[in-house]
Protein backbone atom coordinates (compact mmCIF):
# COMPACT_ATOMS: atom_id res chain seq x y z
CA UNK A 1 0.00 0.00 0.00
CA UNK A 2 1.74 2.97 -1.14
CA UNK A 3 0.40 6.78 -0.88
CA UNK A 4 0.98 8.86 -3.55
CA UNK A 5 1.50 12.78 -3.76
CA UNK A 6 -0.71 15.27 -6.26
CA UNK A 7 -2.54 12.89 -8.27
CA UNK A 8 -5.54 14.20 -10.79
CA UNK A 9 -8.75 12.41 -10.14
CA UNK A 10 -9.51 12.68 -13.68
CA UNK A 11 -9.40 9.30 -14.62
CA UNK A 12 -11.15 8.17 -11.20
CA UNK A 13 -14.60 10.85 -11.77
CA UNK A 14 -16.84 10.14 -14.79
CA UNK A 15 -17.77 14.22 -15.13
CA UNK A 16 -13.88 13.47 -15.73
CA UNK A 17 -12.85 16.62 -14.48
CA UNK A 18 -9.30 17.52 -13.27
CA UNK A 19 -8.90 17.74 -9.93
CA UNK A 20 -5.75 17.07 -7.76
CA UNK A 21 -5.69 14.39 -4.53
CA UNK A 22 -2.89 15.69 -2.38
CA UNK A 23 -2.62 12.50 -1.22
CA UNK A 24 -3.87 9.12 -2.62
CA UNK A 25 -4.25 5.56 -2.09
CA UNK A 26 -5.28 2.52 -3.67
CA UNK A 27 -6.69 -0.33 -0.95
CA UNK A 28 -6.97 -3.71 -2.01
CA UNK A 29 -7.83 -5.21 1.16
CA UNK A 30 -10.08 -4.76 4.48
CA UNK A 31 -6.47 -5.19 6.63
CA UNK A 32 -5.22 -2.33 4.54
CA UNK A 33 -8.44 -0.16 4.80
CA UNK A 34 -8.26 -0.60 8.79
CA UNK A 35 -4.89 0.51 8.70
CA UNK A 36 -4.91 4.13 6.97
CA UNK A 37 -7.90 4.40 9.01
CA UNK A 38 -6.44 3.78 12.18
CA UNK A 39 -3.36 6.16 10.92
CA UNK A 40 -5.72 8.97 10.02
CA UNK A 41 -8.17 11.19 11.42
CA UNK A 42 -11.77 10.27 9.01
CA UNK A 43 -11.96 14.07 8.59
CA UNK A 44 -8.33 13.31 6.70
CA UNK A 45 -9.87 10.77 4.67
CA UNK A 46 -11.89 11.22 1.41
CA UNK A 47 -13.21 8.17 0.31
CA UNK A 48 -13.88 7.06 -3.57
CA UNK A 49 -15.73 4.14 -5.31
CA UNK A 50 -16.71 4.53 -8.50
CA UNK A 51 -16.46 8.25 -8.90
CA UNK A 52 -20.13 8.03 -10.61
CA UNK A 53 -22.19 10.05 -8.24
CA UNK A 54 -20.11 13.40 -7.49
CA UNK A 55 -19.26 16.68 -8.60
CA UNK A 56 -15.70 17.96 -7.47
CA UNK A 57 -15.38 21.46 -7.60
CA UNK A 58 -12.46 21.92 -5.75
CA UNK A 59 -8.65 19.93 -5.28
CA UNK A 60 -9.02 17.33 -2.25
CA UNK A 61 -6.60 18.54 0.43
CA UNK A 62 -7.15 14.64 1.79
CA UNK A 63 -6.03 11.44 1.35
CA UNK A 64 -8.14 10.17 -1.35
CA UNK A 65 -8.36 6.05 -0.53
CA UNK A 66 -9.60 4.30 -3.73
CA UNK A 67 -11.90 1.26 -2.72
CA UNK A 68 -10.95 -1.54 -4.48
CA UNK A 69 -12.16 -4.27 -2.64
CA UNK A 70 -13.21 -6.80 -5.02
CA UNK A 71 -14.70 -10.48 -4.95
CA UNK A 72 -18.72 -12.32 -4.99
CA UNK A 73 -19.86 -14.96 -3.24
CA UNK A 74 -23.04 -17.00 -2.71
CA UNK A 75 -23.35 -17.23 0.82
CA UNK A 76 -26.69 -18.50 1.12
CA UNK A 77 -28.62 -20.97 -1.04
CA UNK A 78 -31.85 -22.45 -0.70
CA UNK A 79 -34.71 -23.49 -3.28
CA UNK A 80 -36.46 -20.00 -4.49
CA UNK A 81 -33.54 -17.34 -3.11
CA UNK A 82 -30.02 -17.21 -3.27
CA UNK A 83 -28.04 -14.48 -0.85
CA UNK A 84 -25.33 -12.90 -2.82
CA UNK A 85 -22.10 -11.28 -0.87
CA UNK A 86 -20.65 -8.17 -3.19
CA UNK A 87 -17.31 -6.57 -2.21
CA UNK A 88 -17.28 -2.84 -2.24
CA UNK A 89 -15.17 -2.29 -5.24
CA UNK A 90 -16.97 -4.62 -7.75
CA UNK A 91 -18.75 -2.32 -10.36
CA UNK A 92 -22.22 -2.55 -10.11
CA UNK A 93 -22.69 -3.24 -13.81
CA UNK A 94 -20.59 -5.99 -13.99
CA UNK A 95 -22.52 -7.53 -10.71
CA UNK A 96 -25.91 -7.01 -12.41
CA UNK A 97 -24.41 -8.89 -15.50
CA UNK A 98 -22.50 -11.46 -13.16
CA UNK A 99 -26.53 -12.42 -11.80
CA UNK A 100 -28.38 -12.46 -15.12
CA UNK A 101 -25.43 -15.25 -16.01
CA UNK A 102 -26.49 -17.20 -12.96
CA UNK A 103 -30.02 -16.74 -13.55
CA UNK A 104 -30.95 -13.98 -10.29
CA UNK A 105 -33.27 -12.18 -10.75
CA UNK A 106 -34.20 -8.57 -8.97
CA UNK A 107 -31.61 -6.18 -9.69
CA UNK A 108 -31.86 -6.47 -14.33
CA UNK A 109 -33.45 -2.92 -13.74
CA UNK A 110 -30.98 -1.27 -12.42
CA UNK A 111 -28.19 -2.41 -15.56
CA UNK A 112 -25.75 0.16 -16.68
CA UNK A 113 -25.67 2.37 -14.03
CA UNK A 114 -22.30 3.53 -13.40
CA UNK A 115 -20.42 3.17 -9.94
CA UNK A 116 -19.25 0.52 -7.23
CA UNK A 117 -21.39 -1.99 -5.10
CA UNK A 118 -19.99 0.31 -2.28
CA UNK A 119 -21.88 3.21 -2.91
CA UNK A 120 -25.27 1.62 -3.98
CA UNK A 121 -26.72 1.34 -0.45
CA UNK A 122 -25.42 5.10 0.17
CA UNK A 123 -27.58 6.43 -2.74
CA UNK A 124 -30.05 3.73 -2.99
CA UNK A 125 -30.10 3.98 -6.25
CA UNK A 126 -32.72 3.41 -8.82
CA UNK A 127 -34.23 2.78 -12.47
CA UNK A 128 -37.35 1.95 -14.08
CA UNK A 129 -39.16 1.11 -10.82
CA UNK A 130 -36.69 -0.85 -8.83
CA UNK A 131 -34.62 0.77 -6.16
CA UNK A 132 -31.66 -1.36 -4.32
CA UNK A 133 -33.78 -1.20 -0.92
CA UNK A 134 -35.79 -3.74 -2.65
CA UNK A 135 -33.41 -6.87 -2.88
CA UNK A 136 -30.57 -5.71 -0.29
CA UNK A 137 -30.75 -7.86 2.40
CA UNK A 138 -28.03 -6.76 4.78
CA UNK A 139 -24.16 -4.64 3.84
CA UNK A 140 -21.30 -4.77 5.89
CA UNK A 141 -19.70 -1.45 7.29
CA UNK A 142 -16.17 -0.64 9.04
CA UNK A 143 -16.77 1.68 11.93
CA UNK A 144 -14.12 4.40 11.10
CA UNK A 145 -14.03 4.94 15.33
CA UNK A 146 -13.62 1.39 16.59
CA UNK A 147 -12.61 -0.34 13.27
CA UNK A 148 -15.19 -3.03 13.46
CA UNK A 149 -17.15 -4.48 10.65
CA UNK A 150 -20.65 -4.01 11.56
CA UNK A 151 -23.65 -5.44 9.65
CA UNK A 152 -26.72 -3.63 8.61
CA UNK A 153 -29.99 -5.26 7.97
CA UNK A 154 -32.06 -3.55 5.09
CA UNK A 155 -34.27 -1.78 7.84
CA UNK A 156 -31.17 -0.49 9.86
CA UNK A 157 -30.40 1.46 6.46
CA UNK A 158 -33.43 3.74 6.88
CA UNK A 159 -33.76 3.66 3.20
CA UNK A 160 -35.87 6.82 1.42
CA UNK A 161 -35.50 8.41 -2.39
CA UNK A 162 -32.23 8.54 -2.85
CA UNK A 163 -31.67 8.66 0.58
CA UNK A 164 -29.97 6.06 3.47
CA UNK A 165 -28.95 6.31 7.03
CA UNK A 166 -25.02 6.58 5.69
CA UNK A 167 -26.25 9.77 4.01
CA UNK A 168 -27.75 11.48 6.91
CA UNK A 169 -27.05 10.52 10.80
CA UNK A 170 -24.21 8.37 10.04
CA UNK A 171 -22.56 10.12 7.34
CA UNK A 172 -18.74 9.78 7.27
CA UNK A 173 -19.16 7.27 10.36
CA UNK A 174 -18.58 3.65 8.32
CA UNK A 175 -17.16 2.79 4.91
CA UNK A 176 -19.55 0.03 3.28
CA UNK A 177 -17.20 -2.43 2.72
CA UNK A 178 -19.57 -5.32 1.29
CA UNK A 179 -23.07 -5.63 0.40
CA UNK A 180 -25.08 -8.70 0.28
CA UNK A 181 -28.29 -8.78 -1.87
CA UNK A 182 -31.29 -11.45 -1.85
CA UNK A 183 -32.05 -12.72 -5.65
CA UNK A 184 -34.58 -14.90 -6.89
CA UNK A 185 -33.90 -17.96 -8.71
CA UNK A 186 -37.18 -18.26 -10.45
CA UNK A 187 -40.39 -16.80 -10.32
CA UNK A 188 -38.74 -13.84 -11.00
CA UNK A 189 -40.85 -10.50 -10.23
CA UNK A 190 -40.32 -8.86 -13.50
CA UNK A 191 -41.14 -4.71 -13.97
CA UNK A 192 -41.94 -3.65 -17.19
CA UNK A 193 -44.23 -1.36 -16.44
CA UNK A 194 -41.98 1.65 -15.94
CA UNK A 195 -40.65 4.11 -19.10
CA UNK A 196 -40.17 2.47 -22.35
CA UNK A 197 -39.28 -0.84 -21.15
CA UNK A 198 -42.28 -2.65 -22.99
CA UNK A 199 -42.06 -0.62 -26.10
CA UNK A 200 -38.88 -2.00 -26.23
CA UNK A 201 -39.57 -5.30 -25.58
CA UNK A 202 -42.73 -5.00 -28.12
CA UNK A 203 -40.53 -3.86 -30.55
CA UNK A 204 -38.13 -7.02 -30.03
CA UNK A 205 -41.60 -9.28 -30.69
CA UNK A 206 -41.10 -10.55 -26.68
CA UNK A 207 -44.37 -11.16 -25.44
CA UNK A 208 -42.65 -13.75 -22.13
CA UNK A 209 -39.72 -12.03 -21.20
CA UNK A 210 -36.77 -13.04 -19.28
CA UNK A 211 -34.67 -10.88 -16.54
CA UNK A 212 -31.92 -11.20 -19.49
CA UNK A 213 -35.03 -9.37 -21.96
CA UNK A 214 -35.08 -6.99 -19.76
CA UNK A 215 -32.03 -5.76 -18.87
CA UNK A 216 -31.15 -5.70 -23.05
CA UNK A 217 -34.48 -3.35 -22.98
CA UNK A 218 -32.83 -1.63 -20.50
CA UNK A 219 -29.44 -1.09 -21.82
CA UNK A 220 -30.56 0.23 -24.89
CA UNK A 221 -32.88 2.72 -23.70
CA UNK A 222 -30.25 3.99 -21.27
CA UNK A 223 -27.75 3.57 -24.13
CA UNK A 224 -29.88 5.96 -26.53
CA UNK A 225 -30.74 8.65 -24.11
CA UNK A 226 -27.80 8.94 -21.77
CA UNK A 227 -24.32 9.66 -22.75
CA UNK A 228 -21.17 7.70 -22.16
CA UNK A 229 -18.72 9.06 -19.72
CA UNK A 230 -16.30 7.56 -21.47
CA UNK A 231 -17.27 9.95 -24.07
CA UNK A 232 -18.59 12.84 -22.55
CA UNK A 233 -18.09 13.68 -18.87
CA UNK A 234 -21.02 13.24 -16.98
CA UNK A 235 -22.72 11.27 -14.16
CA UNK A 236 -25.53 10.02 -14.79
CA UNK A 237 -28.89 11.69 -13.16
CA UNK A 238 -27.88 14.89 -11.66
CA UNK A 239 -31.01 15.77 -9.80
CA UNK A 240 -33.69 14.01 -8.43
CA UNK A 241 -37.61 13.73 -9.36
CA UNK A 242 -39.32 16.41 -7.06
CA UNK A 243 -41.92 15.05 -4.91
CA UNK A 244 -45.15 17.09 -4.56
CA UNK A 245 -48.21 16.92 -2.46
CA UNK A 246 -51.29 15.89 -4.56
CA UNK A 247 -52.25 19.40 -4.90
CA UNK A 248 -49.65 20.92 -5.80
CA UNK A 249 -49.51 18.34 -8.69
CA UNK A 250 -53.53 19.05 -9.26
CA UNK A 251 -52.97 22.59 -10.01
CA UNK A 252 -50.47 22.25 -12.19
CA UNK A 253 -51.32 19.16 -13.96
CA UNK A 254 -54.55 21.71 -14.76
CA UNK A 255 -51.99 24.37 -16.82
CA UNK A 256 -49.57 21.17 -18.24
CA UNK A 257 -52.31 18.37 -18.90
CA UNK A 258 -49.33 16.54 -20.22
CA UNK A 259 -46.92 16.63 -17.60
CA UNK A 260 -46.08 13.07 -16.74
CA UNK A 261 -46.14 12.21 -13.30
CA UNK A 262 -46.05 8.82 -11.03
CA UNK A 263 -48.27 8.87 -8.05
CA UNK A 264 -47.01 7.44 -4.84
CA UNK A 265 -49.82 7.71 -2.68
CA UNK A 266 -53.19 9.63 -1.98
CA UNK A 267 -51.09 12.56 -0.64
CA UNK A 268 -48.09 12.55 -3.22
CA UNK A 269 -46.95 12.52 -6.44
CA UNK A 270 -43.61 12.35 -8.24
CA UNK A 271 -42.98 14.44 -11.77
CA UNK A 272 -39.94 13.96 -13.42
CA UNK A 273 -37.01 16.67 -13.00
CA UNK A 274 -36.08 16.00 -16.94
CA UNK A 275 -39.49 17.14 -17.79
CA UNK A 276 -39.73 20.12 -15.84
CA UNK A 277 -35.54 21.08 -16.84
CA UNK A 278 -36.75 21.27 -20.78
CA UNK A 279 -39.60 22.95 -19.97
CA UNK A 280 -38.25 25.66 -18.93
CA UNK A 281 -35.87 25.06 -22.09
CA UNK A 282 -32.75 23.91 -20.72
CA UNK A 283 -32.44 20.66 -22.97
CA UNK A 284 -29.24 21.32 -24.86
CA UNK A 285 -28.17 24.39 -23.06
CA UNK A 286 -24.78 24.81 -23.04
CA UNK A 287 -22.15 27.30 -21.71
CA UNK A 288 -18.77 27.19 -22.51
CA UNK A 289 -18.11 23.12 -21.93
CA UNK A 290 -20.54 22.68 -19.23
CA UNK A 291 -24.04 21.86 -20.71
CA UNK A 292 -27.10 20.24 -20.21
CA UNK A 293 -27.50 16.89 -22.15
CA UNK A 294 -29.21 17.54 -25.42
CA UNK A 295 -31.34 13.91 -25.22
CA UNK A 296 -31.83 13.95 -21.65
CA UNK A 297 -32.08 17.08 -19.71
CA UNK A 298 -31.71 15.44 -16.65
CA UNK A 299 -28.40 15.05 -17.22
CA UNK A 300 -25.64 17.78 -16.75
CA UNK A 301 -22.38 17.09 -18.86
CA UNK A 302 -18.82 18.17 -19.42
CA UNK A 303 -17.72 18.58 -23.08
CA UNK A 304 -14.22 18.76 -22.41
CA UNK A 305 -12.73 21.26 -19.97
CA UNK A 306 -15.32 22.49 -17.85
CA UNK A 307 -14.70 23.23 -13.84
CA UNK A 308 -16.50 21.17 -11.45
CA UNK A 309 -17.74 25.13 -10.23
CA UNK A 310 -18.91 25.84 -13.84
CA UNK A 311 -20.25 22.69 -13.82
CA UNK A 312 -22.21 23.03 -10.07
CA UNK A 313 -23.20 27.15 -11.18
CA UNK A 314 -24.93 25.89 -14.49
CA UNK A 315 -26.83 23.52 -11.82
CA UNK A 316 -27.81 26.15 -9.85
CA UNK A 317 -29.33 28.41 -12.97
CA UNK A 318 -31.30 25.19 -13.83
CA UNK A 319 -32.88 25.19 -10.11
CA UNK A 320 -33.20 28.44 -9.59
CA UNK A 321 -35.45 28.81 -13.17
CA UNK A 322 -37.59 25.54 -12.69
CA UNK A 323 -38.34 27.24 -8.96
CA UNK A 324 -39.36 30.43 -10.34
CA UNK A 325 -41.42 28.70 -13.52
CA UNK A 326 -43.00 26.19 -11.30
CA UNK A 327 -42.49 26.87 -7.59
CA UNK A 328 -40.91 22.78 -7.33
CA UNK A 329 -37.73 23.30 -5.75
CA UNK A 330 -35.11 20.09 -7.34
CA UNK A 331 -31.86 19.07 -5.35
CA UNK A 332 -29.11 17.43 -6.90
CA UNK A 333 -28.94 13.73 -6.28
CA UNK A 334 -24.77 13.95 -7.09
CA UNK A 335 -22.62 14.51 -4.26
CA UNK A 336 -20.83 18.04 -4.40
CA UNK A 337 -17.87 18.37 -2.95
Amino acid sequence: MKILENISLKPYNTFGLDVKAKYFVEVNNLTDLKEIVKANDSQKLFILGGGSNMLLTTDINKIVVKLNLKGIEVVENDEDYVLVEAQAGENWHEFVLWALAQDFGGIENLSLIPGNVGTTPIQNIGAYGVEVKDTLHSCKALNVKTLAVEEFSNKDCEFAYRESIFKNSLKDQYIITSVTFKLTKHNHNLKVEYGAIQKELDLENITVPTIQDISKAVIRIRQSKLPDPKEIGNSGSFFKNPIVSTETFNHLHSIYPTMPHYILNDAEVKIPAGWLIEKVGFKGYRIGDAGVHNLQALVLVNYGKATGEQIKKLSQTVQNEVKKVFNISISAEVNIF
